[in-house]
């Protein structure tokens, strides 16, 4: 029981940590916070407010809502009760009965609210209504009216912008939460999958990576974020990906690659993050998203391959199975991408677990179930 309880402490410790370290988090959220911005900067928040209100969080655009409309109602609240007032209409002002007051209803500061409020929401209960004998009545009534209009038009735009987000399109991408290194064409490949789970293509959609690590130039210059491009390409080519159906992007392991010099015993104490970005056009929308993900050496798995996912139905019809989504088999791959392009005939270890000088010998089953990510 002890030793399950300490399991979980430091499985819960590496996730913890892992998460620290992470510049892009599994679902695209970027780890950074920004310090020692200076205070005049904040004044370019509220020059481009209508951004600054978008990306806020819902329940300040709640808070604003409501902030926004009972304040409005108030201060012409307060409007309306200064004109009946100058007019002699409220109760304490004891009129004639025969005085012709600006607004029929209103006799003090509550009723004023009220009648604000009705006006600006057009809800009209018919107890309180404008008289014609007031000019600045009929021109504050015009005001509101205008400005309540202006208002509504704010803010349903505003929780249309938010609703309508390109990120939320993005919630409908999915990636593989492990990607896979393995051979493929006569190529040794780094492996992702990516799912459009929505049958509306994603239009021009295009797909890169970015590696990121600490690196130390010659000057002694150590660079906490140096990027390297990662480029992914599928069967058809790299650019404009038919997005119509799950695709599984492959990075080749070559002389340029920087993940040349990684092997299957050095993978997982390397320090580095894999971004991985996918751009498009949502056809239903038109509007252009990007949905990122990242990989760190521990969701690296080295000679595993994904299981197909396509098929064809009786019935004639190209048949996705996401139940394979996220699941992979072991395949033969050789130790490091050294030896798969230089050590001639020793491209792959056998089933049988062949002896390979300099590095330890791992038995491989006959198995071939699949393995769950």
């Amino acid at each position: 029981m002890c030793g399950s309880i300490g399991t979980r402490i430091r499985k819960y410790l590496d996730e913890r940590r892992n998460h620290r370290t992470r510049l892009v988090t599994k679902d695209g959220r970027c780890n950074i916070e920004y310090g020692n911005v200076k205070y005049s900067k904040h004044f370019a928040f509220l020059a481009d407010f209508w951004t600054t209100l978008v990306e806020a969080r819902w329940r300040f655009v709640f808070f604003n809502f409501t902030a926004t409309h009972t304040l409005t109602w108030f201060i012409f609240g307060l409007l309306w009760y200064w004109i009946v007032r100058n007019n002699g209409d409220l109760t304490w002002q004891n009129p004639s009965p025969d005085h012709t007051p600006c607004v029929w209803g209103v006799a003090g500061l509550t009723t004023a609210y009220l009648y604000s409020l009705e006006t600006q929401t057009t809800i009209g209960y018919g107890v309180r209504a404008l008289t014609p004998h007031c000019p600045g009545a009929v021109a504050l009534v015009t005001i509101q009216s205008v400005l309540g209009a202006i208002i509504n038009c704010f803010m349903c735009g505003l929780i249309m912008a938010k609703i309508s987000l390109p990120k939320k399109r993005a919630k409908t991408i999915s990636f593989s939460p492990m990607a896979v290194i393995s051979p493929r064409n006569d190529y040794l490949c780094l492996s992702i999958r990516v799912a459009n789970l929505r049958k509306s293509l994603m239009i021009g959609s295009q797909i890169y990576g970015k590696l990121l690590r600490t690196t130390t130039t010659q000057d002694g210059e150590t660079i906490i974020m140096d990027q390297v491009n990662i480029d992914f390409m599928v069967d058809a080519g790299k650019d404009n990906l038919f997005f119509i159906c799950p695709l599984t992007l492959h990075h080749i392991i070559d002389k340029s690659s920087p993940f040349f010099e990684v092997a299957v015993d050095t993978l997982h104490n390397q320090d580095f993050e894999l971004v991985v970005f996918l751009d498009g056009t949502a056809e239903s929308t038109s509007a252009s998203c990007q949905v990122r993900t990242s990989y760190i050496p521990r969701e690296i798995m080295w000679g595993y391959s994904f299981l197909p996912i396509i098929s064809r139905s009786r019935d004639n019809k190209y048949r996705v199975d996401f139940s394979n989504f996220s699941k992979v088999v072991p395949v033969a791959t050789a130790h490091c991408a050294y030896c798969f392009h230089n050590i001639k005939g020793h491209h792959h270890h056998s089933r049988e677990g062949q002896d390979n000088p300099g590095f330890e010998v791992i038995e491989i089953t006959e198995s071939q179930d699949a393995t769950k990510m």
